[in-house]
């Protein structure tokens, strides 16, 4: 028995270990995507901090989609009042 014949892998393990190095990557990218930053979104916490109702930023009265012009201040101003 030589010495190379012990360390050769077979073709079948070879692709199971491809098909696990890529899960392994997928599984890493999804964990990237999902923990990484994000844009500031809209919630119910602006209204408790600003105590604004949600239609003063909002065109819908009840909050979320397109912002008034004052929402578009809030918002450029890092969602802070102005001083």
């Amino acid at each position: 028995m030589s010495s190379h014949e012990g360390s050769r892998i077979s073709i079948p393990t070879r692709i199971a270990f491809g098909a696990a190095g890529v899960a392994a990557a997928m599984l890493i990218a999804g964990a990237v995507v999902t923990v990484s930053p994000r844009a500031a979104q809209a919630t119910p916490a602006f209204a408790g901090q600003t105590k604004l109702p949600c239609g003063k930023c909002h065109v819908k009265p009840s909050g979320g989609g397109d912002l008034t012009d004052f929402g578009k201040a809030f918002k450029a101003n890092g969602n802070a009042l102005p001083k």
